[in-house]
């Protein structure tokens, strides 16, 4: 790692004067290890050289050996037999039904389901940092973990990564942190990774587990957990996934599927529309370490090809189809409705990403929706899991695991509220909710599409407001 570091030297330096002198836009709200470490990120994740994707993914999915106050149980969820076409029949409906009528049906492969991986993840309070996990069965740790878990809050979690990097081994300081805040477990899912795995194979899986939480299959560790102790929660991807689930299931009770909704979502940094359409994809770039898109097109045109990309066929985004790409499923920012979903709540920074999540969650709360967003100033996306030691991290790991607490074991104030938290003070202002968002939908939604038309991926006239 600190080989690594050697050639960012300059860019460290340049930075650490810039900021002494006032001269950079972070250097009111942040302090200067902060600022030079959002540059290193930046510099990382838009190199002058990318590596393939495969090399990415291998890179990616080194962690730490498990050891310290966490429990993590693996289990396995059985796909259901071959001639068992529920579900693929259901999601494909849904994604039919769902898109939008202007057009033209997508082309898109339908995966089988397969078994999915998660891990059970508890807190360890009388571990130290070197403890390792006792040498017993996966079953066995379970039930270890069950001791001293002291609240019905089940956590289904999904981690971020763009949908092709990372997993929950990488997410489990966040779900550790998770299951100490709120006394409960979660269930972190190894999803299907893109682009060996398109859309809608990680959704396929994220039903499949929150399913597996209902109805236990033959051989699982836990008893039938209740709708109402589940939350489902996010990073990034993994807030997309979240509340693609939550959509998916909202359409399936409105049609021919009724299944239980959960108690709430809460969802940290989510990225709700794959097309970088928004306004805060260019104008909060100083504040951020995400590339823009600019930037991520300059980088696939001179990435090596390898085994996992570009796909056959051809497509131009990692995870979905092109003509997919501006579904709801997929571009949850898209979504006609969230009547009837219950509680969400919702970490935005001074991000890339802030524009898609404010609208969103301004959408819920005008259709009825019971909506939290704390709006943190100056942060860079996920910022909660990248910067541990910030004051902001911990009051936004808290105000997450309150409200998720909250919602299950009640007493929790569910009702629509905006805050903004100040950076370095902490001191919250609160907002009117109407004045989270100003702009119609409809120019949102042709943002998406005139995005897409530039890209070459929609024709000209497509879905035209």
């Amino acid at each position: 790692m600190m080989l690594a570091l050697i050639p960012k030297i300059p860019l460290m330096m340049r930075v650490a004067l810039l900021h002494i002198l006032s001269l950079s836009k972070q250097s009111k709200y942040l302090d200067l290890r902060t600022e030079i470490t959002i540059a290193v990120l930046r510099s990382f994740t838009n190199p002058s050289v990318p590596r393939s994707i495969s090399a990415t993914q291998k890179m990616a999915a080194i962690v730490p050996k498990l050891k310290g106050k966490i429990w993590v149980s693996n289990y396995t969820c059985p796909a259901p037999p071959p001639e068992e076409r529920g579900l693929q029949d259901a999601i494909a409906k849904a994604i039919d039904e769902m898109r939008n009528p202007k057009v033209p049906p997508p082309s898109y492969e339908m995966p089988d389901p397969a078994p999915v991986e998660a891990e059970w993840t508890g807190y360890r309070a009388n571990a130290t940092s070197d403890s390792r996990l006792p040498d017993v069965s996966e079953s066995e740790l379970y039930a270890e973990m069950m001791k001293e878990v002291k609240s019905p809050v089940t956590v289904l979690y999904f981690h971020g990564g763009a949908y092709y990097l990372l997993d929950p081994a990488t997410h489990r300081p966040t779900t550790k942190n998770l299951a100490k805040l709120t006394g409960g477990r979660i269930y972190s899912v190894r999803y299907r990774l893109a682009p060996q795995h398109p859309f809608p194979a990680a959704l396929m899986d994220a039903l499949m587990s929150y399913l597996a939480l209902l109805y236990p299959p033959e051989g699982a560790f836990h008893e039938p957990v209740k709708p109402e102790h589940i939350v489902f929660a996010g990073d990034s991807a993994g807030g997309n996934l979240a509340l693609a689930l939550l959509q998916l299931l909202l359409h399936l009770n409105r049609t021919t599927h009724p299944l239980p909704l959960p108690a709430g979502a809460a969802v940290n940094s989510p990225w709700l529309d794959l097309t970088h359409s928004s306004p805060s994809n260019t104008a909060n770039a100083p504040f951020d370490y995400l590339p823009t898109l600019a930037q991520q097109l300059a980088a696939e045109s001179k990435r090596p090809a390898c085994a996992a990309w570009p796909a056959s066929p051809p497509r131009r985004h990692l995870y979905a189809p092109d003509s997919l790409l501006a579904h709801p499923l997929v571009s949850p920012v898209l979504a006609a409705s969230w009547a009837g979903a219950p509680p969400v709540w919702m970490c935005v920074g001074w991000e890339m990403l802030a524009d898609e999540g404010r609208f969103v969650a301004h959408k819920m709360w005008r259709q009825g929706v019971r909506v939290v967003v704390e709006e943190f100033e100056a942060m860079p996306h996920c910022f909660a899991l990248v910067f541990p030691y910030l004051g902001e991290a911990r009051r936004c790991l808290e105000g997450w695991a309150g409200f998720v607490r909250g919602l299950v074991e009640g007493g929790g104030n569910a009702e629509s509220r905006w805050v903004t938290v100040k950076a370095k003070s902490l001191v919250e202002v609160e907002g009117e909710m109407e004045g989270l968002w100003r702009e119609g939908e409809e120019v949102v939604e042709e943002r998406v599409w005139r995005k897409l038309r530039e890209r070459g991926v929609a024709e000209e006239g497509v879905a035209k407001l």
